[in-house]
């Protein structure tokens, strides 16, 4: 059978983790299958999309926060109350075609392990705004698969997890964040309902979540899931370092 890795690492700053994602792509590489990684944030950062202009944030109400440009695509997020993943796969995978395969084998994944959990999430089928495609905000964004929690007693639903994508030569990179609760470092226009903010029962411990989300992950590969006893950077740290200097140059930042 064969492997699925994955790494919990700890916090980090900005630079650091998005270097970190960098070389998980490599390492997909290198493993000839899919790789995930779940981190934290020392405080809360906004990440910028690659191709989103810095000057977009400017009425975002996100203040003074940190900012980082991600190596991969979509919207900007506020990090710090999330759960942040990356996976890589090559692009010679099943998943590393066609740009929804990836987005939906994790998110379809992840919203059987919250309906496990007496919470109806589902994935958005662009009927069930609102919600701009065009937002600065990923959490004012929807797209196609995005995972959603319907409002009791209406037609709408709240995006509580979204991820963007980026083709790195023969590797697919992609970025997801679930929203736990409102990040009270931002302002209002800024600041968005989380999974636990929107139902009752998200009390569990979330690594609790995410390890049975990676199960369901590994089934549909008809692999085995391996959380490594080791963060990601063991082994890789000069390689991280010398990423995160870029990740942290502000001329990489304000590149668009």
């Amino acid at each position: 059978m064969i492997p699925l890795p994955a790494w919990w690492d700890g916090p980090a700053d900005g630079p650091t983790n998005m270097a970190a994602d960098e070389i998980l792509a490599a390492e997909a590489l290198d493993r000839g299958c899919p790789v995930v990684r779940f981190y934290g944030w020392t405080r809360s950062t906004v990440s910028l999309g690659a191709f989103q202009p810095l000057t977009a944030l400017a009425d975002t109400d996100v203040g003074g926060l940190p900012i980082v440009r991600r190596p991969s695509g979509g919207g900007a997020i506020v990090h710090g109350n999330d759960l942040t993943y990356a996976a890589a796969v090559p692009r010679s995978h099943a998943w590393g075609g066609a740009a929804q395969s990836l987005y939906d084998a994790l998110h379809a994944t992840l919203a059987d392990a919250l309906v496990a959990r007496g919470i109806p999430a589902r994935l958005h089928q662009g009927a069930d705004g609102p919600g701009d495609a065009a937002a600065v905000l990923c959490f004012d964004r929807r797209a196609p698969g995005d995972l959603v929690l319907p409002v009791p007693g209406g037609t709408a639903a709240h995006k509580i997890m979204g991820s963007a994508q980026r083709r790195l030569g023969t590797t697919v990179l992609q970025h997801g964040s679930l929203l736990l609760r409102a990040n009270a470092d931002v302002g209002p226009a800024a600041r968005h309902a989380g999974l636990a903010d929107l139902h009752e029962a998200a009390r569990w411990p979330i690594r609790e979540l995410a390890e049975d989300w990676l199960g369901r992950v590994a089934a549909t590969l008809g692999a085995r899931l391996e959380f490594q006893p080791l963060p990601f950077s063991h082994g890789r740290e000069e390689r991280v370092i010398e990423a995160a200097q870029r990740f942290g140059d502000a001329s990489w930042t304000g590149r668009r």
